[in-house]
């Protein structure tokens, strides 16, 4: 094992791209993802890929497109305005099944909003954003080692699905230090048989995303959905204490870690609580939300917006249990003090809620 490095997260998700064979990087820079594009400049000479910095986020994502086609391991990095412009390309991509990894560090919106961390991307990644039926893969780090680790195999599930992955993670785990074990260095790969190179073997190939007759989109459609629906095997997350718990929180990225503390918090004050943390906001854990679902009286979901993960758990736990939320705004991350008090406060109220659910489904 090599010696652990002082790392930002942003810079650990870069040297971890390359590692995992990312030898091009498309991008243009914006707060709080800059230090990823800075970090890709003076990287990507070094171990012969390519850097450019393009002229907008649309371009650099369209410079993704093209790389990627040639089966080269590629990958861009922006925040919330940038990934907004991206959407269209994302669709592409997906559509033409290509594979790539895109690092959204979240800031404040909507609009230009400001450049303190919030979690308000979720819907615009994890709910596709671009138009049509897609969806991008989806990983959420908790820490700087997490955006090492997960960069990883965030070109690996790019690999083995040909599609989109989205490492996102709020400006907290983007900016932070950390001591950091970096990943070993992958082999050399070889194009895959799909891929659109200068040779003669591969003049046949065609990567594209139109398929203008009404059945032939259909199938496609069908077997994207088919693969979107293999993907669930590849949920993860992570469970604190809740092997006795009476109450689940939840939360990812930044969110999370401050929710280990609200636990041992509320079990000093005889609350069993523990913590059901996403590492992957899509393939959500759904089926581990209704295995906890039926030993707990509730949960409690925690954001850095105004409420949008909270609606996928509601979907998972499918009003068997009360579902509570709790949320900050505006780049304020929540403290373990205040997220304790709420959640003293609230479970009266809960147990009540869950009375009169009882009683109006008996």
């Amino acid at each position: 094992m090599s010696a652990p490095v002082f790392l930002k997260g942003n810079e650990a998700l870069l040297r971890s791209a390359i590692l995992a064979g990312c030898r091009a990087f498309f991008g243009y820079p914006i707060t709080p993802a800059s230090e990823i594009t800075e970090a890709a400049a003076y990287w990507m000479p070094l171990v012969g890929g390519v850097f450019l910095q393009a002229e907008s986020e649309v371009a650099a994502i369209n410079m993704v497109y093209g790389a990627a086609a040639t089966g080269t391991r590629v990958m861009t990095a922006s925040s919330g305005p940038g990934i907004s412009l991206m959407q269209e390309g994302f669709s592409y991509l997906a559509g033409a099944e290509l594979p790539c990894v895109i690092a959204d560090i979240t800031r404040g919106g909507p609009g230009l909003g400001n450049i303190s961390p919030e979690q308000s991307d979720y819907f615009q990644v994890v709910k596709g954003g671009g138009h049509g039926c897609y969806r991008n893969l989806v990983l959420a780090p908790a820490s700087v080692q997490e955006m090492a680790d997960l960069t990883v195999l965030a070109f690996e599930l790019a690999d083995r699905y040909r599609n989109p992955v989205v490492v996102m993670a709020d400006g907290c785990i983007g900016q932070m230090m950390e001591p950091v074990v970096l990943p070993k260095a992958v082999s050399e790969r070889e194009p895959p048989s799909w891929a659109v190179m200068a040779t003669a073997a591969t003049r046949r190939n065609l990567i594209t995303s139109i398929h203008l007759l009404n059945d032939d989109l259909e199938r496609h459609n069908r077997a994207l959905e088919a693969k979107y629906r293999r993907a669930q095997i590849e949920a993860r997350w992570e469970n604190w204490r809740t092997e006795d718990a009476d109450f689940i929180l939840m939360g990812y990225g930044i969110v999370g870690r401050v929710l280990k503390a609200v636990t041992e918090r509320l079990r000093k004050k005889g609350v069993k609580a523990g913590l059901l943390r996403p590492i992957t906001l899509f393939p959500f854990p759904t089926e581990e939300i209704r295995r906890l679902r039926d030993q707990v009286k509730g949960f409690l979901v925690v954001e850095m917006s105004t409420g949008q993960m909270v609606e996928d758990v509601r979907l998972a736990v499918e009003g068997v249990r009360p579902v509570e939320f709790y949320s900050r705004l505006g780049g304020n991350v929540p403290t373990a003090e205040e997220i304790t008090d709420y959640a003293l406060s609230m479970a009266p109220q809960s147990a009540r809620q869950e009375e009169r659910l009882w009683m109006a489904m008996f």
